[in-house]
């Protein structure tokens, strides 16, 4: 399904400017939907300037209310200019991402044992000779390796890893598990944080309106030696 150029741009615009669920957006822009959400919580790295899709020919205002209207319906993409791919060499990884190859490649290997060097190869953007050197630990840094997740790391998102898994999973007659690492942690932040407002809050009213006696702040006579 064709994506947006600037997916995550994309998704910021339409969490700000329309009332499309979290599923929706990120279905149309080829996200993971705790993406989205980190957009809408502005939990993401870093502000992100919204893109206008409708302005962009890439989505119909038409196409908007109709996914507004039905919060099952999946958005459309208009057909825009074509878009600048990659159709030849490894997937492509900044220069100050490619240290944190290995550790991705060790915490795949670790967790999902099931994704196969070819699997991992592409979506890491690695050699299968990298690949073979962690697993039977001969690589020339394996001392200093630590498994570490390859979304959290931005080597890829956490839609290709889920994508990868199941996958994997699937061909080896293996049931997919469900990716469920931040409920938690999310849930114990709202939590948190619903529960400083409301501390907050009841402490500026009871600053502002005293309901006893030992409440109010005690008297002292200026001329009582």
């Amino acid at each position: 399904m064709a994506q947006p150029l600037m997916p995550h741009a994309t998704a910021s615009w339409l969490v700000d400017n329309t009332a499309l669920s979290f599923e929706q957006i990120a279905e149309f822009c080829g996200l993971h939907i705790l993406e989205v959400q980190a957009i809408a919580d502005d939990m993401a790295a870093t502000k992100l300037t919204g893109r206008d899709p409708v302005r962009a020919q890439e989505l119909t205002l038409a196409e908007i209310e109709k996914g507004q209207n039905d919060p099952d319906y999946r958005l459309v993409m208009t057909k825009g200019p074509e878009q600048v791919r990659r159709t030849k060499g490894p997937r492509y990884t900044p220069v100050s991402k490619r240290q944190d190859k290995p550790d991705g490649i060790a915490w795949i290997i670790r967790n999902h044992p099931e994704v196969t060097d070819g699997q991992i190869g592409k979506l890491i953007g690695t050699t299968r000779t990298t690949i073979a050197a962690i697993r039977d630990r001969t690589h020339w840094n394996i001392a200093n390796i630590v498994p570490k997740d390859p979304v959290t790391l931005g080597l890829c998102s956490q839609r290709e890893l889920d994508a990868v898994v199941a996958k994997a999973a699937k061909a080896a007659g293996l049931e997919a598990r469900t990716d469920d690492r931040l409920d938690g942690d999310r849930a114990a932040l709202i939590q948190e944080l619903r529960d400083q407002r409301d501390q907050s809050a009841r402490d500026a009213e009871a600053a502002l309106n005293p309901t006893s006696d030992d409440e109010k702040p005690a008297f002292i006579d200026p001329f009582k030696k």
